[in-house]
């Protein structure tokens, strides 16, 4: 629990807290920055790491100096085409192990099968929309490589989506994170980005509940 509350606390004071890095450590954040992003987008057990608020907070800091642009760009499109390439080869190896995976909580039933949902209703263009969904970020590399998607599709997918996935959110950050009304309320602009970012996952969820009951009632 303690764990949860820090990792929100985090998000959302994220330029608080990604301040504070740049000041103890600072080339190295780089470095952080780089782990976060690859391992939220590369590893299917950590869907819960900040992604588009971390993004939009460094956008912010590269606006004010504290950050190279160019570098941080750079170090964000290889960090979030890396993570979702070794995601799935992950899922590619684990295809055949999956069941036993959900068995062992290793990976939420609930998660995994709404986006397996999600993969086969739009198929290769799911790699670029997960991109600005928290958990289905994680977890459609994941799918696609356990689903024998091809390799050089999911790959083209997969650079498109980084590129556009980290210019607009760091655009967005270096352009309209240091306005002094964004700055003053910067808690607030994180947890809109997180809520945008959930609102095509909370619109699906309620379609799909309204068809099912739909079909309910004519049944």
């Amino acid at each position: 629990m303690n764990i949860i509350l820090y990792l929100v606390n985090f998000i959302i004071h994220i330029d608080e807290h990604l301040g504070t890095i740049l000041r103890t450590y600072g080339t190295e954040t780089y470095l952080f920055i780089f782990l976060i992003i690859f391992c939220e987008t590369g590893l299917v057990i950590m869907p819960f790491l900040p992604g588009d608020s971390l993004i939009f907070a460094a956008g912010a800091f590269a606006a004010m100096n504290s950050l190279n642009v160019f570098v941080l760009y750079f170090v964000l499109l290889i960090a979030a085409f890396l993570g979702d390439t070794v995601n799935y080869h992950i899922g590619k190896k684990l295809s055949n192990k999956i069941e036993n995976l959900e068995n062992r909580k290793i990976i939420k039933k609930e998660h995994f099968d709404k986006t397996q949902e999600f993969f086969n209703r739009h198929g290769g263009k799911s790699i670029v929309l997960a991109r600005f969904m928290p958990i289905l970020r994680t977890f459609v590399p994941f799918v696609a490589g356990s689903g024998k998607m091809d390799y050089i599709k999911f790959l083209k997918y997969n650079l498109f989506g980084s590129i556009l996935w980290v210019t607009i959110f760091t655009a967005a950050g270096f352009f309209f994170g240091n306005i002094s009304f964004v700055k003053e309320r910067f808690s607030l602009v994180i947890i809109l980005v997180i809520a945008l970012s959930l609102l095509p996952i909370l619109i699906t969820y309620i379609v799909n509940k309204l068809k099912n009951n739909k079909a309910s009632n004519i049944k």
